[in-house]
């Protein structure tokens, strides 16, 4: 037997108590109201799951009632009955948030289908609200991993310019997480409620990117079998992500230029205009400076692109953020994959914190999954990392062991390279906090300032 709470509201009080006497036999909690103002009190007062209402009462109209569950936030789904059905009134109704209309006089088979639907309606409308505020929980910007100060400069960028309308370049090696920062943008934005649609420009060939990103009529080229419409006209109204920005053809770059520009388009073999209001974030491991010096990027393209630029960190420089990436990644991949690894051996997080990571996250997130999957339970060592990778010194140093060639050493430069080396590593290690790299090595901050100012270390330089 169906249930669900329901308001009636009609000033017919025949009609009114026939209705919810019908609807209580299949089920249904019903409670009544004798007019409109009657009606938004119990709305404001109490919770529904559908609300039927006739158009016409005293005191206040069923268009009333309609905006009185929009404007008190309730859930409850709204359905209008009226004698007086016009085309006109129907519109009315449906632009007051009311889910469905029926004409007077009515059957009750049909008032029993309309509730069925209303409730259904209902049902999905909170699991797609549910889905959505997990998602926005998902991409938060304070869920992205890492707290060092690099990462901390990207997550204060992020709460300042998401709720903005302004063009973002998000810039950064192949593995930062780039989409991650489009993402937390989006539904951290005003535009969170509408689609994020991502396209990477890098992966789809020329000839049909340009179609993908506007669209084409039938028609319009051979293959051309159907109308079809393009990424920037679905992601109206929401934020559309143009990752790998950099391998974008230059036909294309003045296309893009003008959407920038106008927010608007014509698809391709269509004479007709569309007009869209899109946010534009885009990304790429390019330095589009050094591309657009080489002419392969349009300049005043980069200039519209590059209103408010975020820089992501490659993990090398943000090492002291390894130990809770491995965290989270341990923690995902043993739910998903089913296995009963403990943790990590001391040596092996100090191995992951010395490899200079050319992946970056995206790497170490493949490697942690690679051996959960492999060592199934206990506690992952080093023999468990990847054996192209163990043979290789993670520091990418010359602390190995050293042999003096048949024609001598300068030990002088010898001991200085040395020093040099892990005075190098120390500071990656820490993120160039310098305390930290100081504990690392056993010296006072003081002395090691003297010592980098000495062999003249700097973060640039390094």
């Amino acid at each position: 037997m169906p249930s669900g709470r329901l308001l009636i509201a009609d000033d017919e009080e025949g009609n009114r108590e026939f209705l919810a006497e019908a609807l209580q036999l299949e089920g249904y909690q019903v409670t009544t109201a004798k007019d409109g103002e009657e009606a938004i009190k119990q709305i404001e007062a109490d919770t529904f799951d559908v609300v039927l209402t006739d158009l016409k009462m005293p005191k206040a109209t069923g268009i009333e009632v309609l905006k009185a569950i929009q404007r008190t936030n309730s859930e409850a789904v709204g359905v209008v009955f009226t004698a007086f059905g016009t085309i006109e009134s129907a519109v009315q109704a449906m632009k007051a948030g009311a889910a469905d209309y029926i004409s007077k006089p009515f059957h009750l088979d049909e008032i029993r289908i309309v509730v069925r639907k209303a409730l259904e309606f209902r049902r999905l409308k909170g699991e797609n609200q549910h889905l959505k505020r997990q998602l926005r929980q998902k991409y938060r910007f304070d869920n992205l991993i890492g707290d060092s100060e690099n990462m901390q400069r990207v997550y204060r960028m992020i709460e300042k310019v998401a709720d903005t309308d302004s063009t973002v370049l998000i810039l950064g090696e192949s593995g930062t997480g780039k989409e991650l920062v489009a993402r937390a943008l989006h539904y951290n934005s005003r535009r969170q409620d509408r689609p994020l649609v991502p396209v990477n420009c890098g992966a789809i060939p020329e000839d049909l990117l340009e179609s993908e990103l506007f669209g084409h009529v039938k028609g319009s080229f051979t293959g051309a079998l159907n109308t079809r419409i393009g990424r920037f006209e679905l992601a109206s109204g929401g934020t559309i992500f143009l990752d790998e920005i950099g391998d974008m053809s230059p036909n294309l770059q003045v296309k893009l230029l003008r959407v920038l520009q106008e927010q608007e388009f014509e698809p391709i073999g269509s004479t007709k205009t569309v007009k869209v209001s899109v946010r534009v974030i885009a990304a790429t491991h390019q330095n589009l400076e050094e591309v657009v010096a080489k002419r392969t990027f349009r300049e005043d393209l980069y200039y519209r692109l590059n209103v408010i630029p975020i820089h992501l960190p490659p993990l090398r420089e943000r090492c002291s953020d390894i130990p809770l990436l491995v965290e989270h990644f341990l923690a995902r991949f043993k739910k998903e994959k089913q296995r009963e690894v403990v943790g990590l051996d001391p040596g092996v997080m100090e191995w992951l914190q010395r490899y200079p990571w050319p992946g970056n996250v995206r790497e170490l997130e493949n490697m942690i999954e690679r051996m959960v999957i492999l060592k199934v339970k206990d506690t992952i060592g080093l023999e468990d990392l990847p054996e192209n990778l163990r043979s290789k010194d993670a520091g990418g140093s010359s602390l190995g062991r050293l042999e003096i060639p048949e024609a001598g050493i300068d030990l002088k430069r010898a001991v200085n390279d040395f020093e040099r080396e892990l005075i190098l590593q120390a500071l990656r290690r820490s993120n160039w906090v310098k305390n930290k790299a100081a504990k690392l090595l056993q010296l006072n901050r003081t002395t090691l300032v003297e010592k980098m100012k000495k062999i003249e270390l700097t973060r640039a330089a390094s």
